[in-house]
């Protein structure tokens, strides 16, 4: 007889014995039930991030069950509290105390406690007077449960501001560029003829420079920097819009960030990372190119790694009144056979192939694996779809479209040899010319090498600029006049 066979030999009568293993076994029923229970009402956290960005810092807690929270917030010191009920202190909460960068534009720092039993509390130091929101997200794509805290400066990031003082920090100090006497160039007439530019007469407004409009003469390469452009008044006088030269202003769209990693490769590689950084190889080229002596400049959705809902992208380039939308993608399909390049515009009446189609509708569901609040109605988060856009809008979106799938054709292959067409959200901005370019299909293994290559993604860049210069060139904006 073995040892465990023992414990279970009755020390009594069979009678005396039975009871009591009846109610062993019913005592034990009970914990295994309770346990359940217990199990079913508490959650494991999966996983915490912090995503740090002026326009507004995210908290987010991962976990296999939604989190019931309750909120509140202290204005002085600014700070948000949140109480996590039906969990208990976790090494994975505790990380997040870690996961706060020095430099986060919002969030001084987060500290967690066990505040009760079943209840942490969190509270988030804030750097500056904010508006926060904390609401949950159900099971998407990769994601389990989410439950979200979005931290809104109290004075929203304006991105014309921030365009505005890019612009000046990259012009330099007053009498940087010294007393340029260069000759106007060929299309000057034109450019006399144009209407006031409000935005260019702010820039030269807040500069604070003298010096009249310094024009590159013809012999200067037709990417000389954009600071050599900016108004001057030699006479001492200040800067009116008639002396500014007339900046055009290209968004740039990296799709995806943050929460949201768009597609995958086959080796890890996230689209959301390769897109920004053709992104930021594009913008240095922008900056550093002129049309017409007018100075060009890039405006860029989103500048970091952090998720921007599709309509405040659409709000943003309006905001900065761009000339241009080129939002940057990189496709992937359910096999990885598909490959090379496409430029889509919108269609306001269907797609123009079932593959547009689909594309546009994995597209348009970024805001929900991103993490959109829904129920806030604050302009930042809010999903404002504009439905206005006009026939005139899409035509010059598919000259755009055309000449950058013909400069994307020289370096790669193309998918289709035409623009396609479809329901982009992000490209609803019923005014600006926009497009959306799927750079080559990440899904495919080797095209998903060349976009992790530095050297395809200059090349990229370099094709993207030449087609946006090539648009210029045949639809010049010099009519257009801004308002601020």
């Amino acid at each position: 007889m073995t040892a465990d066979a023992s414990m279970d030999h009755p020390t009594k009568t069979d009678n005396a014995y039975t009871p009591s293993r009846r109610h062993l076994l019913q005592a034990g029923s009970l914990v295994l039930l309770l346990g359940t229970q217990q199990i079913a009402r508490g959650a494991t956290i999966v996983a915490v991030r912090v995503w740090p960005a002026p326009e507004y810092s995210r908290v987010t807690i991962e976990s296999d069950t939604k989190l019931v929270a309750k909120q509140f917030f202290v204005t002085t010191p600014p700070r948000l509290a949140v109480d996590i009920e039906g969990i208990d202190l976790s090494p994975e909460l505790r990380e997040l105390v870690a996961k706060v960068k020095p430099d986060d534009p919002n969030i001084a720092g987060i500290r967690v406690g066990q505040n009760a039993p079943g209840v942490v509390r969190l509270v988030v130091d804030l750097k500056q007077a904010a508006q926060p929101q904390v609401f949950t997200l159900p099971p998407i794509a990769a994601y389990q449960h989410r439950l979200v805290f979005d931290l809104y400066p109290a004075e929203p990031v304006d991105p014309l501001e921030a365009l505005i003082a890019e612009r000046l920090r990259d012009a330099g100090t007053p009498g940087h560029g010294g007393d340029k006497t260069a000759a106007a160039p060929a299309p000057a007439p034109a450019k006399a003829a144009e209407p006031a530019d409000p935005l260019g007469d702010l820039i030269a407004q807040r500069s604070n420079r003298p010096g009249p409009s310094a024009a590159p003469s013809p012999a200067e390469p037709a990417t000389a920097p954009a600071p050599s452009n900016v108004a001057t008044n030699r006479a001492g006088g200040r800067a009116t819009a008639t002396q500014t030269d007339r900046i055009i202003i290209v968004a740039l769209d990296p799709g995806h960030g943050g929460e949201d990693p768009g597609a995958i490769g086959p080796a890890g590689t996230r689209e959301k990372d390769v897109v920004l950084r053709v992104a930021h190889l594009l913008r240095d080229r922008i900056n550093a190119t002129t049309v017409g002596g007018n100075p060009m400049r890039a405006f860029l959705t989103r500048d970091g790694d952090f998720f921007v809902p599709l309509g405040t992208r659409v709000e943003k380039a309006r905001r900065v009144q761009a000339d241009l939308f080129v939002s940057i993608h990189a496709d992937a399909f359910t096999t990885p056979a598909a490959r090379g390049a496409s430029v889509f515009a919108l269609s306001q009446s269907g797609a123009s192939s079932t593959a547009a189609r689909w594309l546009a509708n994995k597209e348009n569901q970024a805001d929900l694996v991103g993490g959109l609040n829904v129920q806030s109605k604050d302009q930042h988060v809010q999903r404002a779809l504009l439905d206005m856009s006009t026939t005139a809008q899409i035509n010059d979106s598919l000259k755009l479209g055309t000449v950058l799938l013909g400069e994307i054709g020289n370096i790669g292959k193309l998918h289709k040899p035409r623009v396609e067409q479809a329901g982009f959200a992000v490209l609803k901005a019923p005014d600006i010319p926009s497009v959306l370019v799927e750079t080559a299909f990440i899904s495919n293994p080797e095209e998903e090498a060349r976009l992790r290559s530095s050297t395809y993604q200059q090349e990229l860049a370099d094709a993207l600029m030449r087609g946006i210069t090539r648009y210029f060139a045949k639809n010049p904006p010099l009519a257009r006049s801004r308002s601020v």
